[in-house]
């Protein structure tokens, strides 16, 4: 049986495994935004910067990307992805349905925010974390780096998310 990650932020464009087959995928229920601090990959306990998590929302929809696993490697990558995803146990690991853009429906290993643990920064503005990620800078590099590939490659493969290109368009002025 395959084993599927469903990827909507760095997985994206790193997906850091042996990937056998990328598909477009529909994650119901979650919704795709910069509700966690990041203090490890792209910012710092000092200056926190923000990355991408899927926050629990029953009237939302998450366009994304399911990454099949090559066979033969289900083991090392699910210890890849708890080593780079759980890092500071922000994220709770679910096997959640997505459904590929030809219609199959397959569980995917899914990282979604813990509303509970102190990262968790839900409805901040726009402008807000505009500000905060035009700044931040962690171990994985700038902040600003994130948003523009996770960004680009969503246009890349034509998935339109308003709020994350507003976003670039924003932090792009405030860098400039």
């Amino acid at each position: 049986m395959t084993m599927w990650v469903f990827g909507y932020g760095s997985l994206l464009w790193n997906p850091g495994f042996e990937v056998a087959e990328q598909v477009v995928a529909i994650l119901p229920n979650y919704a795709r935004s910069f509700c966690m601090r990041s203090i490890h990959h792209r910012g710092t306990v000092e200056n926190p910067g923000l990355v991408l998590a899927l926050d629990e929302r029953s009237d939302a929809m998450c366009a994304g990307v399911a990454l099949a696993v090559t066979a033969g490697k289900e083991n090392e990558t699910l210890a890849y992805l708890r080593e780079r995803e759980l890092v500071s146990a922000a994220y709770v690991e679910k096997m959640l349905d997505v459904t590929l853009s030809d219609g199959r429906v397959v569980k995917a290993v899914t990282y979604v925010i813990d509303e509970s643990h102190e990262q968790y920064c839900c409805d901040m503005p726009l402008e807000e974390q505009a500000q905060v990620i035009a700044s931040a800078v962690g171990g994985r590099g700038p902040n600003t780096e994130y948003l523009y590939n996770t960004s680009n490659h969503l246009r890349e493969i034509e998935l339109h998310d308003p709020d994350l290109e507003w976003l670039t368009n924003r932090v792009r002025e405030l860098a400039a």
